[in-house]
């Protein structure tokens, strides 16, 4: 299995601390919001290449994180420089494959995310239903909810619907930015696309994929600390433990 990172975005609204440096090479706590990330993945020993998604103005902080890591890591450096000219992460996901002819499962997710938990447990929920497969937590506050992917699950836990960012919510399960492509369903991003996907929020795919396929949402076990702007890092920061679960 590959695991996929998606860290090409330019985070404007944590400048100053993002002009010139990445937000997933930020520190929260003893280490970097990625060292948290993989050195959880890699624990479970069921990934055997990461592949950091940069764009080209950070690609080589990327570069020399990746040469202090023992694992197999791949730097892809879509090459683009600024936020206005951005890819998108659907089409920087298929950049990606494309660049490095990935044929295989995957793990897709933010990097610049942390987690209360432990992400074994979504791989191994992923690969008990031989499906695709994405996270979901209840969000009560309706206006939160306008801002995330929304996505209505059956009694089974299978997608219904998925919508990025409605103006009318149909459900209070949100998606964080963690996804499960088995490789069937990775080779088919390309016809989303086409057929008009959106590329900018990576949960588009998804949304297009469960009108195509079955695709499961596991509840979440735990928390997930997304760091948006300097408040949010701050309190990060400060509160965030590491793994409890």
């Amino acid at each position: 299995m590959k695991c996929l990172i998606l860290a090409a975005g330019y985070a404007t609204r944590l400048y100053p601390l993002t002009e010139n440096f990445p937000k997933p090479l930020l520190k929260v706590g003893e280490k970097t919001i990625l060292d948290w990330l993989v050195d959880d993945i890699a624990a479970a020993g069921l990934v055997d290449e990461y592949v950091v998604i940069s764009n080209h103005k950070f690609a080589h902080h990327f570069e020399e994180w990746a040469a202090t890591r023992k694992e197999q890591i791949s730097v892809v450096d879509d090459g683009t420089e600024t936020n206005e000219t951005r890819l998108g992460a659907v089409r920087d996901i298929q950049f990606a494959i494309d660049a490095l002819k990935l044929d295989d499962d995957m793990l897709v997710i933010a990097g610049d995310n942390v987690l209360d938990f432990s992400l074994t447990h979504f791989i191994r929920y992923a690969d008990s239903k031989q499906s695709s497969a994405i996270m979901r937590y209840f969000e009560p506050v309706e206006a939160k909810l306008r801002k995330c992917g929304i996505v209505e699950i059956d009694a089974d836990d299978r997608i219904i619907s998925m919508e990025e960012k409605p103006a009318e919510p149909k459900s209070h399960w949100c998606c964080p930015p963690f996804y499960y492509y088995t490789k069937a369903d990775a080779q088919r991003i390309p016809q989303a696309i086409e057929s008009g996907c959106g590329v900018d929020a990576p949960g588009s795919f998804i949304a297009w994929l469960a009108t195509q396929t079955t695709v499961y949402a596991m509840e979440m076990p735990g928390s997930r600390y997304d760091i948006g702007n300097l408040e949010s890092y701050k309190e990060v920061s400060s509160i965030y433990k590491g793994i409890v679960k």
